[in-house]
């Protein structure tokens, strides 16, 4: 990667160099600074200080080892991780990923991420990240409970609601975060609700948030189709992935009036041009924890399951790609385009590879980065954090018009400053530009620290 701003390649230089081999780290950070040059022009000050050099380098990095025993009475040895990014607007904030290909790097661009998603919600919270290298796929029960466990008697001396506040992400969903905060209460003796994000219903968690990033990303959609004078009705979506983000994504299509033609996992894709049954899509994936597989098998004649291609290909109006890093590449990207694909909004983190977007965006296709289209997730974590300071419930009318209002705000916002920068109808410069310098004035405020 290249094409740099000259005032800020030494600091891109500086990443390679202080974090080798940590490419997802170096492509998250390429992506940010390749939009900075109209800001470094307008405020030097930012230079002066070093804020792009500082903002690049994680406040904290916590690394340590998770003892378990196994089921049949094996230890087992996995790596924790727990990389403290930015705290300049708030207590460090971000999921927990528990997947193999978890490592410092992963960690550590999720982390860089999640502080510019943040600073978008305009919620006073910093960015943050964490994991495992543990898999929780195919582990009982109890296994989970004592990895969880295990994890968290060393995690809860780093964390609390005014220091840093973990929620879920791949691999942690509500049977992890409350054997998580299970043992946070055990060790801290304190219902400490504001410690994590994600938890149940009836012990402190939010409406909303297990359908928040699904949902936030199809609002973001729905504001971007929007600003071009259309609408959602009667549009062919495809989703990739068919764990939370994209079931929810899904439900949201369908109930603002598009349909959903396709979604995956690891094994394949199924295409249904009647649409997604979300009904039988829940009970397989997280009723049963099945494969994507069954849901051709019980769905009839009108599906069919394909293993070893692109799920891109088919033809659609509206592509999100809901699975995991760098899912979607320049070929894939190529198929959208001459397909007569009309918007790209990842609800993934970072799904689309550097040369795909650069593809889409060329090609005039409306493509919304991860940082702005996925941010309801988090935002909706930081309701959860206000209710729980408050000892308060909302209901989840109430919670979904918040998340509503709240990613109506960071497209109008990621537009408006696209604009400002000489950039428009760029959400990748808009969000980049507006979450930075949200930051960047943070720091400058608070001084060297």
């Amino acid at each position: 990667m290249s094409g740099l701003d000259e005032k800020v390649q030494d600091v891109y230089e500086e990443v390679l160099q202080r974090n080798p081999g940590e490419l997802e780290f170096h492509q998250a950070a390429h992506e940010v600074l390749d939009s900075l040059s109209p800001v470094i022009a307008k405020h030097p000050e930012y230079t002066d200080a070093a804020i792009i050099r500082r903002m690049c380098e994680p406040e904290r990095q916590i690394i340590f080892r998770v003892p378990w025993v196994d089921d049949a009475g094996t230890v087992q040895i996995n790596r924790g991780f727990r990389v403290e990014f930015n705290s300049a607007l708030g207590p460090y904030k971000g999921g927990l990923r528990f997947h193999p290909s978890v490592y410092l790097g992963i960690i550590k661009f999720l982390g860089f991420e999640q502080t510019y998603k943040n600073a978008l919600t305009g919620m006073p919270i910093g960015g943050g990240k964490g994991g495992s290298d543990f898999d929780p796929k195919g582990r009982s029960d109890g296994e989970v409970m004592r990895f969880c466990q295990a994890f968290m008697t060393e995690l809860y001396r780093h964390i609390g609601e005014y220091t840093d506040v973990p929620a879920g992400d791949i691999g942690v969903g509500g049977r992890e975060i409350g054997y998580l905060f299970g043992q946070y209460k055990r060790i801290t003796n304190r219902y400490e609700s504001g410690a994590l994000t994600g938890k149940g219903l009836t012990w402190g968690g939010s409406q909303v948030r297990q359908e928040a990033t699904g949902y936030g990303t199809v609002f973001f959609t729905a504001e971007m189709l929007a600003a071009r004078g259309q609408d959602l009705e009667g549009r062919q979506v495809i989703v990739s992935g068919s764990g939370n983000v994209a079931i929810y994504a899904i439900e949201k299509v369908h109930q603002l009036g598009g349909t959903v033609i396709a979604c995956s996992d690891s094994s394949g894709f199924v295409v249904d041009e009647k649409g997604i049954d979300l009904d039988l899509l829940k009970q397989i994936k997280l009723a049963q924890r099945g494969r994507i597989s069954e849901y051709a098998d019980l769905r009839g004649c009108s599906a069919r399951h394909v293993r070893g291609e692109s799920i891109w290909q088919l033809p659609c109006d509206i592509a999100l790609p809901c699975a995991t890093q760098n899912e979607l590449h320049q070929k894939d990207a190529k198929q959208l385009v001459a397909n007569g694909c009309l918007v790209v909004a990842e609800g993934a983190n970072m799904p689309c590879t550097p040369k795909a977007v650069r593809l889409l965006t060329d090609a005039g296709v409306a493509f919304a980065p991860g940082k702005a289209a996925n941010a309801g997730g988090v935002a909706t974590s930081a309701l959860e954090m206000q209710q729980n300071a408050s000892r308060d419930s909302w209901s989840f009318d109430h919670t979904e018009r918040r998340l509503a209002d709240i990613m109506r705000g960071i497209h109008t916002r990621c537009l408006e400053t696209a604009d400002k920068y000489g950039t428009p109808g760029n959400y990748v410069a808009g969000a980049n530009i507006a979450a930075f310098t949200q930051v960047a004035d943070a720091m400058l405020a608070l001084g060297l620290i």
